[in-house]
């Protein structure tokens, strides 16, 4: 499929709108001058308009197998692989001591949601491996890294996340994988492991599980578990692959989507592990891992937004239809309508995204507290809405190619399927939204509010020259801050209930919030007219559902389950 990077987009995003110059002038940042993120987001497009974007059609129509008990990749994968691994994109962050960049997340963030539009299915290989050096980075042994991160780094080997097993599902604590000590500081792991992608491939020479299991006597629930290192393949003393340990890929899952990236059941028997951080802490160590890896999957989300958005656009200004002024359907209202919508959706994800990554940086950059509780706070909004957008504009664009879009040879579909598991993998949207509303506010809300009053402020300093703009944004505002309120005087329940809604709210008035900084920077061109539509027909939204936010659980579980009976 074709595929066009907009990475004049990026650079407009981080130099006006989401503060990226702010990590640009830290010591830490300093190297991530103008002229390196040119260079860096230019040559990472190039990668995927050329390279990745081809594979896309490939990956569907010819899905990863099982064969003998061997992962056969689709075709061109593993030269899609070696140009992720050979251009160094696997680990832009990661530290230079062992072969990183050590670039800002901000970077990382947009050349991921570059590869995810090219082609999700490849993209979710490297996304793993960033995922496990994050986690590696901050909690292995010295003798682990220095093993291990060079060789994820260079892309030579690959990382997988092994939570999710039959019987547990959410649940991690419910977790039956048991870890045996061997005597010699190694562990024998054994137990079964679903839902992990990229368990395998034919292109790497070793693949690396991170593996939650629990110690004997470990006390029951998540303060019992740990966290292991398991290679597919015991490293030598010289770091090269050795013999085979003792696990296996069981099967690979008949998906959806996403038919590229093979989905395995992993089965573990007495496999040789390495404890990575403390005993019983591995909760701690996987959650770096899943906060990279929310921050990772909402930015796919935003990828396939703006891939099925390319898509949609070309088929239209093509499909020749009425005495128009452009002789396409791109004249009539309600397609001009769709592609508006697309288009300032993805804006506004792509934003908040951004935003999140900043802060990451800024925290990396300065230790400084509320940058990492800035971060903490956009990360559930993150990972929900970015893939919600991602798969309500795949479902809009399936709409622009009206009943072509139905047909599978346009390829239109294939977004659809691919995005949709994102809504559900790495901690569904629900589970995020309860994270918002109870992890992220049990601070009375403090960094909730902290954001709200930039916001705000940003909105009143706007009314003078934008009052069409500014004055919408300050009062949606002033409704979130007052949800806000409610949220944190009320009962975890009474928070549950309304938590998908508030966090949707949130996202809308973050939304609106990028969207004027952008009109404000752009005040006469696409920006700002792109900010008109979003301000004055999306925005409003927020009323809905942030009333919905604040009613509490009483009339949901009145509802009986008698009168949900089919």
């Amino acid at each position: 499929m074709s595929y066009r990077a907009p990475v004049s987009e990026f650079r407009f995003l981080l130099d006006h709108v989401v503060g990226f110059q702010n990590v640009a002038e830290t010591s830490r940042f300093a190297e991530a001058t103008p002229e390196t993120v040119d260079a860096v987001l230019t040559e990472a497009g190039k990668m995927c308009e050329d390279i990745l974007a081809p594979l896309q059609r490939a990956g569907d129509l010819h899905p990863a197998g099982l064969e003998n008990g061997v992962v056969r990749t689709s075709p061109g994968f593993d030269a899609g692989y070696r140009a992720i691994a050979d251009g160094g994109w696997m680990a832009i962050a990661a530290d230079p001591d062992y072969g990183g960049m050590g670039l800002p997340m901000a970077m990382v963030t947009a050349v991921n949601e570059m590869m995810s539009a090219s082609c999700l299915s490849l993209q979710l290989a490297p996304l793993m491996s960033q995922g496990q050096i994050e986690a590696l980075e901050h909690h292995a042994s010295q003798t682990l890294k220095q093993l291990y991160l060079p060789k994820l780094i260079s892309g030579e080997w690959v990382g997988t996340m092994n939570l999710t097993e039959p019987q547990a599902g959410s649940d991690v604590g419910a977790l039956t994988t048991k870890a045996e000590p061997n005597g010699d500081g190694t562990y024998a792991i054994s137990g079964q492991k679903i839902y992990i992608s990229w368990a395998d491939n034919d292109f790497t020479d070793n693949v690396c599980h991170l593996v939650l299991a629990r110690l004997p006597d470990a006390v029951p629930g998540t303060k019992g578990i740990s966290l292991f290192l398991v290679p597919k393949r015991i490293p030598n003393p010289d770091g090269s692959a050795g013999v085979t340990n003792s696990l296996k890929v069981v099967s690979l899952e008949h998906k959806m989507g996403l038919h590229g990236s093979p989905t395995a059941v992993m089965h573990y028997d007495g496999a040789t592990g390495w404890l990575v951080g403390e005993e019983n802490d591995g909760m701690r160590a996987m959650f770096t891992m899943m906060n990279n890896a929310r921050l990772g999957v909402g930015v796919q989300g935003v990828g396939v937004a703006e891939g099925a958005y390319q898509h949609a656009l070309a088929y239209a200004e093509g499909r020749k239809q009425g005495r128009t002024e452009n002789n396409s359907i791109t004249d009539h209202a309600d397609v001009r309508r769709m592609l508006a919508t697309m288009r300032a959706e993805t804006f506004a994800a792509r934003s908040i995204a951004l935003a999140c990554a900043v802060a990451i940086d800024m925290e990396t950059a300065t230790g400084h507290s509320d940058w990492a509780t800035r971060a903490a706070l956009l990360t559930p909004i993150t990972k929900a809405f970015g893939t919600d957008i991602g798969i309500e504009v795949a479902q809009i664009g399936l709409q622009v190619h009206g009943g072509m879009g139905f047909v599978e040879e346009t390829g239109a579909a294939q977004y659809s399927r691919d995005v949709r598991v994102t809504a559900i993998y790495e901690g569904t949207n629900g589970i995020q939204s309860m994270d918002l509303v109870g992890r992220k506010l049990m601070d009375r809300g403090e960094a909730a509010y902290r954001l709200i009053d930039e916001i705000q402020a940003d909105a009143e300093a706007a009314r003078t020259l934008h009052p069409d703009l500014g004055d919408p944004v300050w009062d949606a505002c002033e409704t979130l801050r007052e949800t806000t309120e409610w949220m944190v005087e009320n009962g975890t329940q009474d928070r549950f209930a309304g938590s998908v809604p508030y966090l949707r709210g949130f996202a809308r008035v973050l939304g609106g919030h990028f969207h004027l900084k952008a009109a404000r920077a752009d005040p006469n061109g696409r920006h700002a007219r792109l900010a008109r539509f979003y301000i004055h027909r999306l925005l409003p939204e927020h009323i809905g559902l942030l009333a919905h936010a604040r009613q509490g659980a009483d009339d949901l579980f009145a509802i009986t389950m008698d009168d949900l009976a089919a």
